[in-house]
């Protein structure tokens, strides 16, 4: 019977919400995939969580639903799943590199537009993300997404303002008007979404339409469901021998 695990980083302060948030993610992705797989989520920062999901799942694929290919990717779910005893299950690549997700965020950004009444034609499109005083791998995989739409999206600019770094979110939403839309790059609704976004937009003075976050979106789990479908596939064809996991970057 196949198999997943939707792995993210969760909220050490408070992990009960977002713990749920993730396990309510795990059973919409289960029902776009065909009978007779078993879907489950769990937070880092849930004591247990990822213990219990890995003792009650059949070899599971494990999915990183993270922004970035980073140091929680690259190291501590690894780490955390040697020490379960589950080093050598199959790790898919994070959400936030999805070869699907671009199509995803130019048509959410879209879609957000219209139900505000913003032309895209004439708008700014903002993504708002974490960024890393430590790491360059979620600004990197920030700019590389706003590279993406300011080809793809259909809106006359593309923004980036960050939590974490420069430019930040507050100087980057500044002076843009009715005409903007800002999208935040995050995962899971965490204190960064309900509380540093809309902070930063508000001392920005900030006037256009703030969309929910991309991993809320209903077609994530469509998303998720076909990365899943991908890498069965894969280990089927490898002779049910999952290949190595990818490289993960530091």
């Amino acid at each position: 019977m196949p198999a997943a695990l939707i792995v993210a980083h969760g909220a050490p302060a408070d992990p009960a919400p977002q713990e749920a948030a993730l396990q309510a993610l795990a059973a919409r992705v289960q029902a776009r995939l065909p009978g007779g797989w078993q879907v489950m989520g769990a937070t880092l920062a849930m004591p247990q969580a990822l213990e219990a999901a890995l003792a009650a799942l059949p070899a599971p694929l494990v999915y990183p639903f993270f922004m970035a290919e980073g140091w929680f990717t690259g190291r501590e779910l690894p780490r955390r799943l040697a020490a379960a005893g589950a080093g050598g299950l199959r790790r898919l690549a994070p959400f936030g590199v999805d070869p699907d997700l671009p199509a995803l965020v130019a048509r959410v950004a879209r879609d957000g537009a219209a139900a505000a009444g913003i032309d895209p034609a004439g708008a700014t499109l903002l993504l708002a993300a974490h960024g890393s005083k430590l790491s360059r791998t979620s600004a990197e995989s920030t700019h590389a997404m706003a590279g993406r739409m300011r080809r793809e999206s259909g809106f006359a600019r593309v923004a980036v303002g960050f939590v974490e770094e420069a430019p930040f979110l507050a100087d980057a939403a500044r002076g843009l008007g009715r005409a903007a839309v800002c999208l935040p790059f995050f995962a899971l609704r965490a204190g960064h979404v309900v509380g540093d976004v809309p902070e930063a937009l508000a001392e920005a003075g900030f006037a256009g339409a703030l969309l929910p976050e991309i991993g809320a979106q209903d077609a994530t789990a469509a998303l998720i469901a076909a990365a899943l479908l991908r890498a069965e596939a894969e280990v089927e064809a490898a002779g049910g021998q999952p290949p190595a996991p990818p490289a993960q970057g530091g």
